[in-house]
């Protein structure tokens, strides 16, 4: 098998890329449709696809301003957990990990799931005892997590600094043995070929420029292609969310902010968690290729560009040569940048809004991609339905007036 592979890719190669079969159909888009999805990164087309699968409403176009994930899809670490500290956050992220365990056998993709652990560190006691917390409030809601002293957290990642003398002495750390990482972009692919199977057109470079409302009632979206009927327009733009419902009067208490990460050059495997410190304020994993993934926090500007600042990475660096001194002497290979949505509570809004036919799944902030299935799923019961399920419900935009808030701040510890 592993020949006939090898054999395939050099006669492609040979013969200038153009005998692969694409993953998903080449779609013309048609002049109405049941329902619209604005974003073409990994929750609009999960949604597309539940739609389809789960809800029978293949009626749909993906409408996508770049390419198939361009956006944020492509520009983010691809950490999976669900250990978040709320009863509403953990019942969202430990539906969409419960997902992503079998995703790539019924997607038929491979999504290059690594179960591998994700540990989050503890660096003195008042930090040892919120995380303790954390790990009985996971329990207590059945998502998987432990509790590790030093020395098992020496055992599990040997390559931490663990000497009694550091600047930031690790006491212990919070383990979700079931968390990882996955392929960003085999994901998406995953995804959007399910769904172009499915009935589901996707639509790349073409951006809505307006959506139509008549009496209260969605009824066009405007596209640098024409116009598109349509009763139902759901938005799934990570950091334009606001942007897009601007476009229907709808305002929102979103911020949009750039966020980094880089990669290193790569190395014979050495670390085979995700690595987080709260403390130091920054992340650690290797990829398949042998390179460091490496993040920390948002930059406090808002920004709709794709770059942050320098500092930020200084930051990182630091950060990580100080739990993982074995990592000093390498050099950076690339740095990229996203946009992150942040709201008030560091929760998302999967909501209907006033206007009838109108619906936002965003605001993820720095959590976005570990939600990707659940997130799908879920939006999608409420796009078919009008209605929201019980894990949709709490994430309504009415929150923002009942102060029904899902504080969220601290459980992410760092963007990620």
């Amino acid at each position: 098998m592993q020949r006939y592979s090898l054999l395939r890719l050099v006669r492609e190669g040979l013969r200038g890329h153009t005998g692969w079969q694409p993953a998903w159909r080449k779609a013309a888009l048609k002049d109405s449709y049941d329902a619209v999805i604005i974003g073409g990164g990994g929750h609009g087309l999960a949604t597309a696809y539940y739609l389809a699968k789960v809800h029978g409403v293949t009626n749909i176009a993906v409408i996508e301003k770049g390419w198939i994930g361009g956006g944020n899809a492509g520009r983010n670490t691809t950490i999976i957990r669900s250990n978040y500290l709320y009863d509403e956050s953990a019942a969202i992220y430990n539906h969409a990990l419960n997902l992503w365990k079998t995703l790539g056998r019924e997607l038929n993709f491979n999504i290059m799931m690594s179960h591998r652990g994700v540990l989050n560190l503890a660096h003195d006691e008042g930090e040892a005892r919120t995380i303790k917390r954390r790990v009985e409030a996971n329990r207590l809601n059945g998502v998987e997590a432990e509790w590790l002293e030093a020395k098992e957290v020496a055992e599990f990642c040997p390559i931490l600094n663990m000497s009694a003398s550091a600047r930031y002495p690790i006491v212990g750390g919070s383990l979700q043995r079931s968390g990882g990482v996955n392929r960003h972009d085999a994901v998406v692919w995953g995804f959007a070929r399910a769904a172009s199977a499915l009935g589901v057109d996707i639509i790349e470079k073409t951006e809505v420029t307006d959506i139509r409302v008549e009496a209260g009632q969605v009824t066009a979206v405007e596209t640098t292609r024409g116009t598109v009927k349509t009763p139902k327009v759901a938005s799934v733009v990570a950091a334009h969310t606001s942007v897009i419902a601007d476009m229907v009067g709808v305002r929102l208490p979103i911020q949009s902010h750039p966020l980094q990460a880089l990669v290193s050059e790569p190395i014979k495997p050495v670390i085979d968690c995700v690595v987080m410190s709260n403390a130091v304020h920054a992340y650690c994993s290797q990829s398949d290729k042998g390179e460091l993934v490496i993040g920390a926090g948002i930059d406090h500007h808002n920004s709709y560009t794709q770059r942050g600042q320098i500092g930020l990475i200084e930051h990182q660096i630091a950060a990580i040569k100080e739990v993982f001194p074995i990592f000093s002497r390498l050099r950076m290979l690339r740095q990229w940048g996203g946009i992150v949505d942040v709201c008030p509570d560091a929760s998302p809004i999967l909501s209907k809004t006033p206007v009838k036919g109108f619906y936002i799944n965003g605001g993820w902030g720095t959590g976005g991609w570990k939600a990707t299935p659940g997130s799908g799923h879920a939006f999608a019961d409420l796009v078919a339905n009008d209605e929201p399920n019980a894990i949709a419900a709490p994430f309504a935009i009415g929150r923002f007036v009942t102060g029904a808030l899902v504080a969220e701040h601290g459980a992410a510890a760092v963007a990620h």
